[in-house]
């Protein structure tokens, strides 16, 4: 018996619907080799060197004039950090949990294009930025995802976040920055990347970098972070009540976050990468053992040390930083910045609501080779919990840079401790004066405007020696060769997604969706288009142009893209990505105040499933049934019988 095809339609419509969590892609790239689907935390093992008396010959005093001091200690006789201990291995099987591995080509990320990165198109207010941030500066190419700077205007009219009011200014810089806000967050686990950095290691000027922040602020959205950057705390006190947007002093918790819960977005910088030729032990690495090209490693996190901190440059006296810090061979505690002093304008309390952010921070030599070639970076992220104080290590090609023990935050004083917010992935090169620009202004140089283009004197000298023309004679790159994120299985404080149960952030999002975008945007993040976009077989070879090839997609006869299971984009080049197990299910029965299991027992959901189909088989025949004609009732009753006459 047949069965009519709208009814087939919708039995497979069950069947999808009754399965998508059952066979829901995650975030793992296809093109992942098997070998790289697992990992196991590094050792951290502290680098020391032996200090010898100091001679009083010659000889001695120019050994005495180059740092050769451990990592945690001052180039002085002064006092040093006195590391606190924590733990420093793990044999745990970690998982992977998301990877990019960049093969397919000509790949680009703008709104609504590609389901774990945005790339922003917009103007950038923050850290005296010179550049404007285009779609079209981040590509595939090779292997590996590009991040092109270039010596390029545009003229930018809009509203300045910083200066609050419309403005009209030419930027005479390119870059791009791509993001995976409130698509693709991770809480605690293992992230890493293999990366080679722009430019030239001794010319100062580019600022690539690769870090975490948490969902809450949307980075360059300044309104999304007053308040809420890099605030990390759980407890109330009296600088929360004021200047902690979210605290924990709350008795209500609204959308859908827990009261005396402490919420923020902490950042954990894996790179910020400054190159230059200022040598250490020189200039303004005077009192530093590591001079450009260098790497920052930071945790940026309020509240910060509010009385008896280190001056910049100086090298912190007894009880004036933080405890449990340790680094590794050739780093440097970053005695140039401990961070930031927070004040908004339009604070009615501002002796209240203004707070110290800090930066607790290493710098790490790097050399020629990390400009030439591909070098691993990694960060392994332990959330605290009730039972331990949590860690962060920085490691660079399996070496430690820096470890950080979340018992030597807490117990600080003020409140603060290692992230537990879920964070997402932010990949960029920035031009800021701000950064491996001159710190003083050459004689006669206002250092005002900054045009490589420019023929006046005025518009170049406050650029570092070399800059115009390594921008002019080719765009630096920045290539990510693969990122890929790790988790252990058994700890449940790693999660996966944007908005956890313990850490929700969906409908605080939704509630202040204009601090997310701009005035021109609809809504913060475009939904993702799959297929539809324009394709030419045979005319080209760039991938958009076929779909992605055989295995991503098909151009039909009018001429768009058709994706094929587990791809998406409009032109077929992303590979599928979402959350296996959605925490926080907008517009789902949690919001009436019934909270689900997060998981559905498969059994369950299996025989739920086989209950649906057999029933719609049962309606089809009866349908069917009822359809016939009736064959008419024939009287059985017996007849008596007669015999012959």
């Amino acid at each position: 018996m047949s069965f009519s095809m709208e009814r087939l339609v919708v039995i497979a419509l069950l069947i999808q619907f009754c399965t998508f969590n059952l066979v829901a892609s995650d975030w793992i790239d296809p093109d992942t080799p098997e070998e790289a689907k697992t990992t196991q935390p590094l050792t951290v093992t502290p680098y020391f060197v032996r200090k010898t008396a100091p001679k009083e010959d010659s000889d001695s005093k120019k050994e005495k004039n180059e740092t050769k001091a451990p990592t945690t200690a001052a180039p002085t006789f002064a006092p040093t950090i006195k590391p606190t201990p924590f733990p420093t291995y793990s044999s745990h099987k970690y998982e992977l949990v998301f990877s990019e591995e960049f093969n397919t080509p000509d790949r680009t990320f703008e709104d609504g294009t590609d389901p774990r990165w945005t790339s922003l198109e917009k103007n950038d207010y923050t850290n005296d930025a010179l550049h404007y941030y285009s779609t079209s500066n981040a590509r595939t190419k090779d292997g590996s995802l590009v991040i092109k700077t270039e010596a390029s205007d545009t003229d930018v009219v809009g509203f300045d976040d910083v200066k609050r009011k419309n403005t009209h200014v030419t930027k005479h810089f390119k870059s791009a920055m791509l993001q995976t806000w409130n698509k693709f967050c991770f809480t605690g686990g293992i992230i890493e990347a293999e990366v080679e950095l722009p430019g030239k290691h001794n010319v100062g000027g580019l600022w690539p970098a690769f870090w975490l922040l948490g969902n809450l602020a949307r980075h360059t959205y300044v309104g999304s972070s007053e308040h809420i950057w890099p605030w990390s705390s759980g407890v109330c006190t009296t600088k929360s009540f004021s200047a902690q947007h979210i605290s924990a002093c709350r008795e209500v918790g609204h959308y859908g976050m827990l009261p005396h819960v402490g919420r923020g977005s902490p950042e954990m910088d894996i790179f910020e990468v400054q190159p230059g030729d200022i040598k250490a032990n020189n200039g303004p690495f005077l009192r530093s053992s590591v001079g450009q090209p260098f790497m920052s490693a930071s945790f940026q996190v309020a509240p910060g040390l509010s009385n008896f901190r280190p001056g910049p440059g100086y090298w912190p006296g007894p009880g004036q930083w933080y405890t449990g810090l340790v680094g590794g061979k050739n780093t440097s505690l970053n005695v140039g910045f401990y961070g930031n002093y927070n004040h908004f304008r339009g604070d009615p309390h501002p002796e209240k609501s203004d707070y110290w952010s800090d930066a607790i921070s290493y710098n790490r030599q790097l050399d020629a080779s990390h400009f030439n070639g591909s070098h691993t970076y990694r960060l392994e992220w332990d959330v605290p919990t009730a039972e331990k104080d949590g860690y962060l290590h920085w490691f660079l090609d399996g070496e430690l840079v820096l470890a950080i023990n979340g018992t030597g935050v807490a117990t600080a004083g003020e409140g603060s401790e290692i992230s537990s917010e879920p964070s997402y992935i932010i990949l960029n090169t920035a031009v800021s004066k701000q950064w491996g620009f001159p710190i003083q202004c050459p004689a006669g140089c206002e250092c005002k405007e900054f045009d490589c283009h420019s023929s006046n004197y005025s518009a170049q000298c406050g650029f570092s020696p070399g800059f115009c023309k390594m921008m002019l004679e080719g765009d630096p790159e920045y290539k990510i060769n693969s990122i890929r994120v790790y988790q252990n299985p058994d700890f449940e404080e790693q999660k996966v997604g944007c908005s956890t149960p313990e850490r929700p952030t969906r409908r605080y999002i939704e509630g202040h969706a204009d601090l997310y975008k701009e005035d021109k945007d609809e809504r913060p993040l475009k939904s993702i288009q799959q297929g539809r976009g324009n394709c030419r077989p045979g005319v080209t070879n760039n991938a958009r142009d076929i779909c992605g090839g055989a295995e991503h997609g098909t151009c039909t006869r009018g001429k768009v893209c058709e994706c094929k299971k587990g791809w998406t984009g409009p032109h077929c080049l992303a590979s599928a990505g979402y959350n296996t197990i959605e925490w926080d299910v907008p517009d789902s029965i949690a919001d009436l105040g019934f909270i689900p299991p997060s998981m559905f027992p498969r059994a369950l959901l299996i025989g739920l499933l086989l209950i649906i189909v057999a029933f719609f088989l049962a309606m089809q025949l009866r349908s069917r049934l009822g359809g016939w004609t009736p064959i008419p009732e024939v009287d059985t009753k017996p007849r008596s019988w007669r015999g012959p006459s």
